[in-house]
């Protein structure tokens, strides 16, 4: 940096910075671990529902049996989405990928809101259109993904949860149960995560008074990139790469020489180990056993102790959903979007904070160029 640059303090890509309060969720890096509005996400993940953990980011609280039925009811009847959003999806190249689908079906399907000239600051429409958010977002991944496969958008079943409306909508078939709680589960483990790249943009989208569907679409075109969201997409072709446990040691041997990038480890927020992570490796492990393919959790033991022992690094969320979804026949492409799936609620929850008690988002830039040139007319310019 040059001598004329302004001596701010400044830290690369934030890190470190607060830049702001929120009641939504808490990463305690030493202790490894993860709670939204107070409640550990291990327990939500593993004793409750998506659907109870969408409730609580969005109110605020856990619900009662009646809030949550009733929140259930009005998910179950929000899930269809207008026509006009699946003319557009068949409007794309099939070689569009899934996150850019569901980009284009949260722009399209912004319009058709009951709320949608509300003001931004209306608590209660916001409430409201989040919680539509939440219930479509798995029914445009799913019919998007027929789609794009020259097939027909299905009707949602109002009775199904997320998970199963996905699971339904993507295969065509009834889901199974224990499919659909695996996926339930991650659904909650990627449902939100602080002030991470996708949200933090949903936040500066939102704090220019625009509104909450502009700020998903904002957050939807961050999480595509591979440092983030797509992460769990490039893990598994990784261990595609890798093939078989026989070969997993030298391949991470060679990996670290060359010092090639391996996809699904490590965090900026997490030092000593991503607490998300804890919890679905170990179900999508016991998933392999089950399924008699636990090639995928062999490897993932070689190259999780490996490192640990020489880097110190740990497997984040995106590692072991990888594989977890790989078992379950979901295609690598939609594991992202699967993402977004769950992170709408964390969206949607930021948003209506951040709108809450707004003050416009502008940090300040660290001017670091050439400055008092004297202006050259152009016909003496070299």
């Amino acid at each position: 940096m040059s001598e004329s640059a302004t001596p701010y303090p400044y830290s690369p890509g934030l890190e470190g910075v607060p830049a702001g309060v929120s009641q939504i969720s808490e990463i305690d890096s030493d202790r490894s671990s993860l709670q939204y509005r107070g409640y550990d996400v291990h327990d939500l993940a593993e004793h409750g529902s998506f659907e109870e953990t969408a409730f609580l980011l969005l109110h605020g609280h856990l619900p009662n049996q009646h809030e949550l039925t009733d929140f259930n009811n009005r998910l179950g009847t929000e899930r269809e989405v207008p026509d006009a959003v699946y003319t557009a999806l068949q409007a794309l190249p099939p070689t569009t990928h899934p996150m850019d689908s569901i980009r284009t079906a949260f722009s399209v399907l912004a319009a058709f809101d009951p709320d949608y000239t509300e003001p931004a600051t209306n608590h209660e429409a916001n409430l409201r259109k989040a919680e539509r958010i939440v219930a479509k977002a798995g029914t445009m991944v799913a019919n998007g993904h027929r789609i794009r496969q020259g097939l027909n958008p299905i009707k949602p079943n109002p009775e199904h949860t997320t998970s199963e409306n996905f699971l339904h909508l993507m295969t065509g078939t009834a889901p199974d149960p224990k499919t659909a709680h695996l996926l339930d589960a991650s659904l909650t483990l990627y449902a939100e995560h602080g002030f991470n790249a996708s949200t933090f943009a949903n936040r500066v989208t939102v704090s220019t008074l625009s509104d909450l569907y502009s700020g998903i679409v904002t957050g939807i075109g961050t999480l595509r990139g591979p440092l983030h969201g797509g992460a769990n997409e490039e893990a598994m072709r990784m261990l595609l790469e890798i093939g078989e446990p026989s070969n997993a040691q030298a391949w991470i041997d060679d990996a670290l020489e060359t010092k090639k990038k391996i996809m699904g480890f490590g965090h900026r927020e997490y030092k000593k180990g991503d607490s998300r992570a804890m919890y679905l490796t170990k179900i999508a492990k016991a998933l392999g056993i089950e399924k008699g393919n636990t090639k995928f959790g062999e490897i993932a033991d070689i190259l999780e102790d490996t490192m640990r022992e020489r880097k110190n690094i740990f497997p984040n969320v995106d590692f072991p959903a990888s594989y977890a979804y790989y078992l379950l026949d979901i295609p690598i492409d939609l594991y992202t979007p699967i993402f977004v799936v769950a992170r709408v609620s964390g969206y949607c929850a930021h948003a209506i904070e951040q709108l809450s008690n707004n003050r416009l988002i502008r940090p300040k830039a660290i001017f670091d160029g050439p400055a008092n040139l004297t202006y050259v007319p152009l016909a003496d310019r070299a």
